[in-house]
């Protein structure tokens, strides 16, 4: 979405823009900050998406699991999983509001081949499809049918979606809305008719009797959760491409990705703007920085710590205890036979309905984030001249390709494949925290870098993150060598 002002294309001032290197990148153009919004509703969307594409693993598999075997000790996490990735996407929103550049692109003004190392993380994070496998095991509850199968036919849907809409980010705007809806409504009828009144008593237990159930689950699994709590790994960092496309802040100036069949192409710059720090844009940026924060907290943090609380009390209200529950993904099988016990047959299909389709929802924004990432890292740093939609049309079938092979050759258990993808997640965060630091306070005018509260949480990401990775390294070593 470009500005229609171009009256400062190609200024000569380089006051603001002197803390970029310029060694690898060309330093940012000089363009005044766009007016801050007066109306917030049609800006609201990219906190959705995050909720949306986050309310996935973490909400429907891991956090359910994790209570239907050692009941609510554990939902605690969430909530700090949750605000720490709240300041996260925040210093990531930060950068993209400032100049129009994605994280990534900032990051690689340091050393090229950072967004490449994040590409590839993102990259094997998540060509195990746990998500489309997911969905596909809810929806053989429904309907029969062999899971794998079913996955392979969603991976596929799922490419012919992100490649024939005309503009990549209206079509997963509108996907994740409805993926909210549904959620919300089923968090509305299930609250009233499915939680029974013992575990909503049981609910202080969150604060009250908070507990690491290690020796339960192990590491692996509970850095899954806490990095999933929300978002994670690569989703954290594409919220500078979902704002940018909405037209946040200075991404007002860049064109959006749109598709390379159906859309109309548009020469997207590798690099992006920045603003001098004169009274008129501070103002500006302080009512954009408003937004941004709002944004976050009513639409990502609320709506996914609600579906996490809610899904987790489902969880415990009705599995938890019980005698024989498996320790994979079959607990939502017999979590659904336990509801139509207790409420009605409808609400069992319901549920899984309402699951299966907000899974096949995070798969499409997966598939489009881990495209859209990589797109963008070899448009900025290795082929400036090639055309960015091409290349995510062809990422998006790279990606549904490898996945529907991981299928064909049996690797199908959700919850394994959602684990793996989450310990790798967990790792990226505690790289890109440390470089958010970087760029927010050595390439950013000192007025708008990060500083005081926010600069402290990136902090404590590294060292969360940091110590969580490394905890989960050794306690996978140990159990390879029998240690």
């Amino acid at each position: 979405m470009a500005a229609s002002d171009d009256s400062s294309r190609g200024s000569t001032s380089v006051s603001a823009a002197e803390g970029f290197p310029t060694k690898i990148l060309p330093r940012p153009q000089v363009r005044d900050l766009p007016e801050a919004p007066a109306k917030y509703r049609k800006l609201i969307g990219p906190g959705i998406i995050a909720a949306g594409v986050g309310l996935a693993s973490g909400e429907f598999i891991l956090f359910p699991y994790i209570a239907s075997q050692v009941g609510l000790v554990f939902v605690w996490a969430a909530m700090v999983g949750l605000v720490t990735q709240y300041f996260i996407n925040l210093e990531i929103e930060r950068y993209t509001l400032a100049t129009g550049e994605t994280a990534l692109t900032g990051f690689s003004r340091y050393w090229r081949h950072w967004g490449l190392v994040f590409a590839i993380l993102t990259y094997l994070a998540n060509l195990w499809p746990g998500w489309a496998t997911s969905s596909a095991t809810l929806a053989s509850y429904i309907f029969g049918g062999t899971p794998a199968y079913i996955a392979i036919g969603m991976l596929v849907v799922i490419g012919l979606i992100l490649t024939l809409a005309p503009v990549v980010y209206v079509a997963l705007e509108r996907a994740q809305m409805l993926k909210v809806a549904a959620v919300v409504l089923l968090f509305v009828v299930g609250a009233i008719v499915a939680v029974g009144a013992d575990a909503w008593a049981d609910a202080p237990q969150i604060i009250t009797r908070p507990r690491i159930p290690v020796e339960a689950l192990g590491f692996a699994t509970l850095l899954g959760a806490l990095a999933f709590a929300g978002a994670g790994g690569g989703q954290n960092l594409v919220q500078a491409n979902w704002i940018r496309d909405k037209g946040f802040g200075m991404g007002a100036y860049v064109p959006r990705l749109v598709s390379p069949i159906t859309g109309q192409p548009e020469a997207k710059p590798s690099t992006g703007y920045v603003f001098e720090p004169t009274p008129e844009n501070m103002s500006r940026w302080r009512g954009w920085w408003k937004f941004a924060n709002i944004e976050q907290v009513f639409t990502f943090v609320l709506i996914t710590f609600l579906t996490i609380l809610f899904t987790s009390m489902l969880a415990y209200s009705t599995v938890f205890g019980r005698e024989g529950l498996p320790n994979n993904i079959n607990f939502i099988r017999i979590e659904g036979e336990v509801l139509a016990e207790r409420v009605g047959s409808w609400f069992k299909y319901f549920f899984w309905i309402i699951g299966s389709f907000s899974l096949f929802a995070a798969a499409l924004g997966i598939v489009d984030y881990t495209s859209r990432l990589a797109a963008d890292v070899i448009k900025t740093s290795y082929a400036r001249e090639a055309n960015e939609s091409k290349i995510y049309a062809g990422l998006v079938w790279g990606l549904v390709g490898v996945g529907i092979l991981v299928l064909l050759l049996g690797f199908d258990q959700p919850i394994v494949l959602l684990v793996t993808a989450a310990v790798v997640g967990g790792f990226m965060m505690f790289i890109y925290s440390g470089l958010l630091i970087l760029i927010n306070r050595k390439a950013l005018p000192e007025p708008i870098g990060v500083r005081g509260l926010r600069l402290g949480m990136l902090v404590w990401s590294i060292l969360l993150f940091g110590t969580l990775s490394a905890l989960t390294f050794r306690d996978q070593l140990a159990k390879l060598f029998g240690g």
